[in-house]
């Protein structure tokens, strides 16, 4: 297999991340409705549509940002180089960019409910099928894995059998949404899905950029110093909570 993987389409062959980054907003999009309207909304329709724009501009800032310090020095070198400041993009990122765009825009209008469960299960869809075409873009992507010996080791082009760490993110997302699908479908507290699913998606990227040959500071990449700061807000919002009402399923449209 030679790296990118183009895929055909006529007398087309198209770049596999667009593919498929493409495919990863429209499924997960169509998730995302198609949730709404099985399960109902906790909050009105503009509300929710101003609370989307806000998670949406949060997580391409956020993205930016994070990619940015993934290796400082070179984002130094290259600070004035417009073309380097657009390019390259972190999932880790743009998640806490847009939770803190959506917390920010509900402190903003007045909503006090939890509001991201419909989103959970769609953002585990969509990250793993975006994997996929990270995976077949190859080194150029930045986001394989370091040298091993396991049988399943891949050759992106360079002669190193790697980790495929992407296709090990995108097989936890599956995972993830099957079992975030489960959970939604008993009664739960209002926002427990989404919180398990950031909980789970950043525990998974916390130990799985191990095996990623990311610059390191203090023994951890910037993403996982990210995630782990993200995690421990989790855990102390799990542990310091009152306890809630259950969501009844029953009741909801």
């Amino acid at each position: 297999m030679r790296f990118p993987v183009y895929i055909p389409l006529g007398s087309l062959r198209l770049h596999p991340h667009v593919v498929f980054e493409t495919l990863a907003y429209a499924i997960g999009f169509h998730w995302y409705l198609a949730l709404r309207r099985r399960r109902g909304d906790v909050i009105a329709d503009g509300t929710r549509w101003s609370i989307v724009a806000a998670a949406i501009a949060g997580a391409a800032i956020g993205s930016k940002f994070l990619y940015w310090f993934e290796d400082p020095p070179v984002t130094w070198q290259h600070l004035t180089d417009p073309v380097f400041l657009l390019q390259g993009k972190t999932i880790v990122g743009g998640l806490l960019g847009g939770l803190l765009a959506v917390e920010s825009t509900k402190l903003a209008v007045g909503v006090t409910e939890a509001t991201g469960d419909l989103f959970a299960v769609p953002l585990a869809i969509g990250i793993g099928i975006g994997r996929i075409g990270c995976f077949l873009t190859g080194l150029s992507d930045h986001t394989h894995g370091v040298e091993t010996t396991l049988p399943w080791a891949v050759d992106f082009g360079d002669g190193v059998p790697r980790h495929p760490t992407q296709l090990y993110e995108a097989v936890f997302c599956a995972m993830l949404a099957v079992a975030l699908s489960r959970f939604s479908r008993r009664p739960h507290i209002n926002g427990d899905v989404f919180k398990r699913f950031m909980v789970g998606y950043l525990g998974c990227r916390f130990v799985l950029d191990f095996l990623k040959p990311d610059p390191a500071y203090g023994g951890l990449s910037s993403i996982q110093w990210a995630a782990a700061a993200a995690l421990v807000y989790y855990a102390r919002v799990f542990w310091s909570r009152a306890p809630a009402r259950p969501v009844d399923l029953a009741t909801r449209a």
